[in-house]
């Protein structure tokens, strides 16, 4: 205890080893501020102080001589009253909580302690009992108690993955929304990997919560999950300012904050916008394939025509020179020189007539989503050539900077081609395995193999020619699709060549840098 010291002097206090008179006693026990009765030991009272008669409503002269058995409310389980005398009988105190009633008949709850006191001979020869009224301390406890569990029931229940973190970056609670979507998106399942997760694809607004508090919201991030559609999550985060528990602080009030993140899944709502797109996609790409066939058929035409008309100019000027000064009276030269003229009249034409591809402007590209998009094209020719695709995208691809239709347009070109050489009627094994994985960490590679007759080592090179084709006679197309993806790669400072170490079809490999050239 500590040390009780004189006001005027500052030393001990008088008396301070002295025998404390009996009244003083009296008086402290009368105006304790708990309810103390003194009981004989059939429960009777024989002493009440103030407290006890304000808790109860009885006066001291009404209770003296009356048993404690009318606080009773008859609501208070026996077990409760045995466990009490069982604990007097061995002469040890017993602490509880009872149901007493008041002289009003209101209720209250009792928290009591009774003991026994001893004569000088270790015989109990009278019972103390101190208990106060913690009614409204159990009404706020359980009010308390209701609202955790109402919030916990909210929270737990809640389709929004919820986390909150301390100012260490541990996770002190998550919903088990969010430890779903943990185990769906990260290899060890556990909510400190999505935590993590999270913090590498919101770094700047996670680190402006942490720092100065501030609140963002419908932050959006994607996950790709392979051969499924990517995984959209909306994101918000706010910080929470508690009051510090500790008990050092009672007089100096601290704070923690905690961060709360909240996860809504927008996958549903992005996959009906991409349906969306995709229906625009395919009316585009469809108007792009018409395009790409107008000029494919324009410069067939142009390389068919060339030939002659060279052919046509080269023998006008062997005739001139054999002619010499006969020259320009010779009705055959003069013919040659028309049709070398409407030859070369029709070239230019034909030259002016070519579309014209309007330049698109580069930007990030994912190069994942290029290639679900063109299989979803390509569905139809996919099933009624009964080809079995096997898609193994990287999990997160880094971004390629390009032309986004143009890097389709190469993708479907080259999974066209593909598709084309399983068709033939020999084939039985059909298959399409299409992986994009992180080369060098410099390059996007992204592979299309099929299981077709494979491209023999010494047409490597020739099948990207202009018009040079594998295809039987009956069957050849103008052989602009592979020339026409060369280009394309080459625009985007990419490498595209068929994999002469792969014997089981062909397999073309793209390799694209993370951020080409613009």
């Amino acid at each position: 205890m500590t040390e009780v010291t004189s006001p005027a002097s500052g030393g001990p206090a008088p008396h301070e080893n002295a025998e404390l008179p009996p009244e003083v006693f009296r008086q402290t026990v009368e105006h304790a501020p708990i309810a103390i009765s003194i009981t004989d030991l059939k429960a009777n009272i024989l002493y009440a102080n103030r407290a006890f008669s304000s808790i109860t409503g009885y006066d001291g002269a009404e209770v003296i001589g009356r048993n404690e058995s009318i606080l009773s409310n008859g609501t208070t389980p026996r077990l409760a009253y045995r466990a009490l005398w069982s604990r007097l009988a061995q002469k040890k105190p017993w602490s509880g909580v009872l149901v007493n009633r008041r002289k009003d008949a209101s209720l209250y709850l009792a928290e009591l302690t009774v003991a026994p006191v001893l004569d000088e001979d270790e015989r109990t020869v009278y019972y103390l009992g101190m208990h106060r009224d913690t009614s409204e301390q159990h009404e706020l406890e359980q009010r308390v108690s209701n609202q955790r569990l109402m919030i916990e029931a909210v929270v737990n229940a809640s389709p929004a993955a919820m986390v909150v973190m301390d100012d260490e970056q541990r996770v002190v609670l998550s919903n088990p929304s969010f430890r779903r979507l943990a185990s769906e998106l990260t290899a060890d399942c556990t909510a400190e990997s999505l935590v993590t997760l999270l913090r590498d694809n919101l770094a700047a607004p996670i680190e402006a919560l942490e720092r100065q508090g501030a609140t963002f919201s419908g932050k959006e991030i994607s996950f790709d999950l392979g051969g499924r559609s990517p995984r959209w999550l909306a994101c918000h985060g706010m910080a929470i300012h508690v009051g510090d528990e500790r008990a050092q602080l009672f007089f100096t009030p601290g704070e923690q904050r905690y961060l709360l993140l909240t996860l809504n899944d927008i996958s549903e709502l992005r996959q009906q916008q991409q349906d969306s797109q995709l229906n625009a996609l395919k009316a585009l790409m469809a108007e792009e394939g018409l395009l790409d066939g107008m000029r494919e058929t324009f410069n067939g035409a142009i390389h068919r025509l060339q030939g002659p008309v060279n052919l046509i100019s080269a023998a006008t000027r062997m005739l001139e020179r054999r002619l010499g000064d006969k020259a320009e009276n010779d009705p055959v030269l003069a013919a040659m020189r028309e049709a070398s003229a409407a030859g070369m009249e029709a070239l230019e034409n034909l030259s002016g007539s070519i579309p014209l591809r309007i330049a698109e402007a580069k930007m990030p590209v994912n190069v994942n989503q290029l290639i679900r998009e063109v299989i979803t094209l390509c569905t139809d020719s996919l099933l009624a050539q009964g080809i079995v695709v096997d898609w193994q995208p990287a999990l997160r691809l880094p971004w390629v900077l390009g032309a986004e239709s143009r890097l389709r347009s190469m993708i479907k070109q080259l999974v066209d081609n593909a598709i084309e050489a399983m068709s033939q009627g020999h084939i039985q094994r059909r298959e399409l395995f299409i992986s994009t994985r992180v080369e060098n960490q410099q390059v996007v590679r992204m592979e299309i193999s099929d299981s077709g007759p494979g491209v023999p080592a010494e047409l490597a090179l020739k099948i990207f020619q202009p018009f040079f084709s594998t295809k039987p006679p009956h069957r050849a197309g103008r052989g602009m699709g592979l020339a026409m993806a060369q280009e394309i790669v080459i625009e985007h400072a990419g490498m595209l060549h068929i994999d002469g170490d792969y014997h089981e079809g062909c397999r073309m490999v793209v390799e694209l840098p993370f951020a080409a050239a613009g």
